[in-house]
């Protein structure tokens, strides 16, 4: 019988020094730094503890009388929206352990960086938790439409699969595109309560959006994924009809796969729309930088450097 040595192994900490932060330089950090999957996971949980909340202290502090009419529709609309991000995550934990097993004898790096993104893909699942139940929670408490069990179903179909690079930059616009809608709603509402709530979420989008940015970057660092494709999802969503465009374009997609709710935003006979979509433009242009390291301003010149890389 083998008797396991218990001795401890004495190793120089690779672990970044202060707060809890996402590690920016994945790559790096594997190849040139030495942090181990423990590590990163471990970095990983000291964020999400540190940025933890509670939705039934959250609702508590909101005064449903003081809601108004666009308080109302606005929380009614994020919570169908936030239906659809429990498949995202699914498919993203299923997705990256498809290319860990697919890397992992070629290149461990990057089947390291796939695990870590699955890994990673545990607390997005909860934070998005949140988000779902504090609106349709608050949703019900005001007495906005309910939503039926089929309608719930129907919102969890998951997204079919893509290439990692390409699923990781759609998830980032997606998270730019909640964040900027909700930091829009929380300049419109009036209840403390409810602003505290839309303040939250954004900034928990931010984050999300920060932590695609980063695995992204990771592969592409890697040199197993192009940029060009980073730049193709950016203009899926940024050209004249494209997808960042969301219920406000003249043709919606039968996707029949999945739904977006941004894609069918309901304010019935209110003009109200959170869009901003100057400023999720220089957004993505912004992730797009720091992905790929290529800068960009606007969507002329996403388009431009896309059919660059394409001949590349």
């Amino acid at each position: 019988m083998t008797v396991m040595d218990v001795r401890p192994v004495i190793r120089r900490s690779t672990l970044p020094a202060g707060p809890p932060a996402i590690i920016t330089d994945l790559y790096a950090a594997f190849t040139e730094r030495g942090m181990s999957l423990v590590d990163v996971t471990w970095e990983q949980q000291r964020l999400h503890e540190s940025r933890r909340w509670s939705v039934v202290d959250m609702l508590a502090a909101v005064d449903l009388d003081r809601l108004t009419p666009t308080d109302r529709m606005l929380v009614w609309n994020a919570g169908r929206a936030e239906l659809t991000t429990k498949p995202g995550a699914d498919r993203l934990e299923r997705q990256a352990n498809a290319e860990c097993n697919r890397w992992r004898e070629t290149d461990p790096t990057v089947a390291a960086i796939m695990e870590a993104c699955g890994t990673w893909s545990r607390y997005w699942n909860e934070e998005e938790a949140h988000h779902e139940t504090v609106f349709n929670r608050l949703a019900d408490l005001s007495g906005m439409e309910p939503i039926d069990d089929a309608t719930f179903i129907n919102f969890r179909q998951v997204f079919p699969d893509d290439d990692m690079l390409r699923t990781l930059v759609l998830l980032a616009i997606s998270e730019i595109t909640a964040a900027v809608n909700y930091g829009q709603c929380q300049h419109v509402v009036e209840d403390p309560g409810l602003r505290r709530i839309f303040k939250q979420v954004a900034a928990d989008e931010i984050q999300h959006r920060n932590y695609f940015v980063a695995f992204a970057k990771a592969l592409v660092d890697s040199g197993a994924y192009h940029a060009k494709d980073a730049f193709a999802v950016a203009h899926l969503f940024l050209r004249s009809d494209g997808e960042l465009q969301g219920s406000a374009r003249d043709r919606l997609e039968d996707r029949g796969t999945h739904v977006n709710w941004w894609d069918h935003l309901e304010t019935k006979d209110m003009d109200y729309r959170p869009e901003a979509l100057d400023k999720k433009e220089q957004l993505v242009c912004g992730a797009l930088k720091k992905i790929t390291g290529i800068e960009v301003h606007s969507r002329e010149e996403v388009e431009d450097t896309w059919l660059d890389l394409l001949g590349s």
